[in-house]
């Protein structure tokens, strides 16, 4: 009898379990439709751009990605449903979860801390709060803040925001359609370097312009209808052999590494900081790409672009960005300049842009097989400026130390005494080979 009674409402608990759970799912649908029939009339282009999607094709509709817990602190209550704006990674996580994981452990969604950073601070006090916020944070992020005067919806300042990096209400970092636009978020639209070109580009990290110099840039940019970017599978070498793009190398499957959304793990050095370093781990991140080279070139092209590249990084390194940065260090703990605020001082801005602007030009043309910025935009600018401001600049000072440390490095460096020495004198070490031992050493020691 006790049995009996126990099966009874262990049923009656089942029942109501799926009648809720029916009642939920018709609630659910009864918002999904009310979404699409509202957006259909009243922003028809964000609905035809989910309708031809791929979650417009596989039924996935706005609360599916849109809806929120009642806690949430951008949630609000819109026409029987409680949603958010924002879609976070970690909404898209939900489906998408090994993406997610990969995109949490990469530099795209730590690229907000530049909020911190000499960067923001500069575009801050050179310009002003607008600027940073439309320039420095539409890509790298913005931390989205919740506007006080009207409860959970997103502020003003900080939405519309689809920074990379972006930090949201609900501790994830990053933004999916930086790369994969809403609300159609193409594949093909994310494979094609246009993905990548409204960051990577300008003065200080000129991706962009390098591989339309490149003869990857050209070869893609003249058979891009050969590229076959809508196939599911896009494997290089398989799907496509014509080009690469941003994604191939730095994303993409290869035919023994799968796609993967950490944009870090093929890049070997560091070129953003003032002298660069390699990376940790970088032997297996740099057996990576050169994997990915391999679909189309032999190995010993691929490592002999290593080899030009660690060089153009050594020199640039032990040339420039050292010296440079000891001066400007040794003038700082002197209190040698003349104001105290950061960028107050004109050598401030010499040393800045060596490094900032021309050092990066010159490393990522190494890197990406741009000449023109390797030479002409790079090291040419980094020299110039070297030799004949921040050195000049740093002598107004008048300091025996700093003035003894540049004489050293004029006078008994071979790479920097040709500016001192007469014509003669420099073709005659040139042709002994004083100045190329110094050289072919940088070279024997690039893959260091």
């Amino acid at each position: 009898m006790r049995s009996g009674l126990r099966v009874y409402q262990l049923a009656l608990i089942v029942a109501a379990i799926l009648m809720a759970t029916t009642a939920m799912a018709q609630t659910s649908a009864e918002v999904a439709g009310k979404c699409v029939t509202c957006h259909k009339e009243k922003s028809p282009g964000l609905y035809k751009q989910w309708f031809h999607s791929g979650h417009g094709q596989h039924k996935v509709t706005c609360i599916d990605c849109h809806e929120a817990d009642r806690i949430d602190p951008d949630a609000f209550e819109h026409y029987g449903g409680t949603i958010a704006t924002l879609v976070t990674p970690k909404d898209c996580g939900k489906c998408h979860e090994k993406e997610q994981k990969e995109v949490e452990h990469s530099y795209h969604a730590k690229a907000g801390k530049i909020l911190e950073s000499k960067d923001a601070y500069l575009a801050h006090v050179a310009a002003g709060e607008p600027v940073a916020i439309t320039g420095c944070e539409s890509c790298h992020g913005a931390k989205v803040q919740i506007d006080k005067s009207q409860p959970n919806m997103l502020s003003q300042k900080s939405w519309p925001n689809s920074g990379i990096g972006r930090i949201n209400p609900d501790g994830s970092l990053g933004s999916c359609n930086a790369c994969h636009t809403r609300h159609e978020f193409s594949k093909a639209q994310a494979r094609q370097p246009e993905a990548c070109s409204k960051c990577h580009l300008g003065p200080d990290h000129p991706q962009k312009e390098v591989y339309e110099e490149s003869k990857h840039g050209n070869t893609y940019y003249t058979n891009v209808d050969r590229m076959n970017l809508d196939s599911d599978s896009w494997v290089v070498g398989v799907d496509y052999h014509i080009a690469p793009t941003c994604a191939t190398c730095h994303m993409s499957a290869t035919t023994t590494q799968s796609i993967t959304h950490d944009v870090g793990e093929r890049i070997s050095w560091t070129l953003r900081p003032p002298i660069s370093k390699h990376k940790d781990e970088w032997q297996r991140k740099r057996a990576q790409m050169v994997n990915v080279c391999e679909a189309c070139h032999g190995k010993t092209f691929a490592d002999g672009h290593y080899f030009q590249f660690d060089a153009v990084v050594k020199i640039y390194n032990e040339k420039f960005a050292k010296p440079s940065t000891d001066i400007i260090k040794m003038i700082r703990e002197k209190g040698l300049l003349e104001r105290p605020a950061s960028f107050s001082n004109d050598i401030e801005w010499t040393y800045w842009e060596i490094w900032h602007h021309e050092g990066r030009r010159a490393r990522h043309g190494a890197a990406m097989m741009g000449p023109d910025y390797t030479w002409w935009h790079g090291l040419y600018d980094v020299a110039k400026h070297f030799y004949f401001k921040m050195i000049p600049e740093a002598r107004e000072y008048n300091d025996p130390d700093v003035n003894a440390y540049i004489d050293k490095l004029l006078t008994e460096d071979p790479m920097h005494s040709w500016i001192n020495s007469e014509t003669a004198g420099l073709k005659e070490k040139i042709r002994s080979g004083e100045i190329q031992k110094v050289y072919q050493k940088l070279f024997e020691e690039s893959g260091e």
